[in-house]
């Protein structure tokens, strides 16, 4: 078989079975060997799209999600996406096309060096050759699956796409686990010591997928557990130990329950999403991951590094006859988040379209999320009712990113109920996915919290006591229209309207949107101050 071939069929044995991306004229050959290997290659409007989509891919399915552009602007609009599989910690595989080796270092059209671009957002780069084939893609394959999981760049020369190879396609067995020296005794004497832990759990738990053994534990070492924003999900809202999510709206009432903690305990705990130093008070930490984590050394920190089996055998010696739980407080502090949450719910503002949402969804609804303020209210009151599913980028935080998460949702689970929340910054920039929704038959929601302005960055400007400046997007209504690219728009301006367009948005099986147009002053007060 010839590269172009091999690489399709290696990408198949691993699992893969969608290439996201826009081709460019060398791609030809590659997309050709896809469709013979039975890989759907899914034209995107935007390669950033594309990443986005590979990241998505990975986090539902578990295989590596795949992505290709073409040469310098190709390249340089997927590294975007790029960016955010490194620090949301997503195994990916990016192909660009590259010069061939008489090229790669003249001056030409188009060319830069990928290898230079993508390695500060990848965890390694290569550059295929006629005789590395197998060995670049069995390295790879193990490189974006290691501890953290992450991106991995693979350049393709324009010119080598049909050279035979006898390159086999070999599936690597395991990624390696390394062994670190711990501090167990230590960390004994902290859980023996403790009256009062706190559970703070995060992105590698959910990754790891870790609900039941959670679940398990609390049910014998009942304390307060927070949250980071992607570890969403893993715990009941209505638990009796959840506190809620830090680093999201009102956040700041969580002070009253870690303030009072003895020991914080971190489990699976990515401090990409929020520092450590952010929020904990001044007391030990125990901190459980699969890799050392970089910490301050303000704190007062104990890091255990292994898997998850060994955390949870560890925080066995925790003496749960000692230990204080008031269940009662952890409560009243939820229901005044919620108290204050609901009185804003009177006018047609971001809460109550939230809540509106929320009445009329299906339980088993699969979220995404894009970032801005409303990103915030989401992530501290979206119910997940154990059985649905929040998708969000926190570690990298890139605007954009709620719609091709919504279109790959969709994609690898027919069935689903899958929307999309928005604010009219981010659907702007990835606005021309929704030709990749009508073309690829996906029925997605997308809901846009229309205001007119880049809202988060007006209320961080209000906290410096500056005026509004460079933050309005347009004037009016943002569509005009009751159809955007083929795709119908449905107008919501009250809870009436609101309700009215969710209803209809799901009896249809089509792409949708709903404009709802809110009153967006509900941030300033709901959004904490950082």
């Amino acid at each position: 078989m010839n590269i172009a071939e091999s690489i399709a069929n290696q990408l198949f044995n691993f699992g893969v079975r969608y290439v996201f991306g826009i081709p460019g004229g060398p791609s030809i050959p590659y997309l050709e060997a896809f469709r013979n290997a039975g890989i759907e290659f899914v034209l995107t409007s935007n390669e950033a799209s594309a990443a986005i989509m590979a990241d998505v891919t990975f986090r539902l399915t578990g295989v590596p999600g795949i992505c290709h552009a073409t040469f310098g602007p190709g390249a340089t609009n997927i590294s975007t996406g790029i960016g955010g599989a490194l620090l949301d910690r997503s195994s990916v595989i990016v192909f660009t096309s590259e010069m061939g080796n008489e090229m790669l270092n003249r001056t030409t059209q188009m060319n830069i060096s990928h290898q230079k671009l993508f390695e500060p957002l990848t965890k390694a780069t290569y550059r295929i050759s006629a005789d590395n084939v197998a060995e670049v893609m069995e390295s790879a394959y193990m490189a974006c699956r290691e501890n953290y999981p992450g991106p991995v760049h693979i350049g393709l020369p324009a010119d080598i796409a049909n050279i035979e190879t006898d390159a086999p396609a070999n599936i690597p067995q395991s990624v390696k686990n390394i062994s670190y020296p711990n501090p167990i005794h230590e960390i004994l004497v902290q859980l023996g010591k403790s009256r009062r832990p706190l559970l703070a759990v995060g992105l590698t738990a959910a990754r790891l997928g870790l609900k039941k053994e959670l679940l398990a534990f609390l049910d014998s070492y009942k304390m307060p557990v927070v949250l980071t924003p992607m570890a969403k999900g893993l715990i009941p809202e209505d638990h009796p130990c959840y506190a809620g999510v830090l680093f999201h709206s009102l956040s700041d009432y969580l002070e009253d329950i870690y303030e009072k903690t003895d020991l914080v305990i971190g489990i699976g705990y990515d401090p990409v999403e929020y520092n450590y130093e952010s929020w904990i008070p001044d007391v030990p930490l125990v901190h459980f991951d699969s890799i050392e984590t970089d910490m301050p050394a303000s704190l007062k920190v104990l890091q255990y590094k292994g898997p998850a089996e060994e955390w949870f055998s560890i925080l066995d010696n925790l003496d749960a006859g000692l230990m204080i739980f008031d269940e009662r407080a952890i409560k009243g502090i939820r229901n005044e988040m919620w108290s204050v949450f609901n009185g804003f719910t009177n006018h047609f503002g971001p809460a109550a379209a939230l809540k509106i949402l929320q009445d009329e969804l299906p339980e088993n609804t699969i979220l995404t999320a894009d970032v801005g303020s409303h990103l915030h209210l989401i992530g501290q009151f979206w119910q997940t009712h154990e059985r649905g599913k929040i998708i969000m980028t926190n570690g990298w935080s890139g605007m954009g990113f709620g719609i091709p998460a919504a279109l790959a949702a969709q994609l690898n689970d027919r069935e689903a109920t899958v929307v999309c929340i928005t604010g009219d910054g981010g659907f702007l920039m990835m606005a021309g996915e929704l030709v990749t929704a009508k073309r690829n038959n996906l029925p997605v929601i997308v809901v846009v919290f229309s205001d007119g302005e880049l809202n988060l960055i007006k209320v961080k400007q209000s906290w410096k006591n500056l005026p509004a400046y460079g933050t309005t997007l347009y004037q009016g209504d943002l569509f005009g229209s009751d159809t955007f690219l083929g795709v119908k728009v449905l107008k919501a301006d009250s809870d009436y309207t609101m309700r009215r367009a969710i209803i209809e948005a799901l009896s249809v099986n089509e792409p949708v949107i709903i404009n709802a147009i809110i009153d967006p002053e509900d941030y300033k007060w709901l959004i904490v101050r950082r």
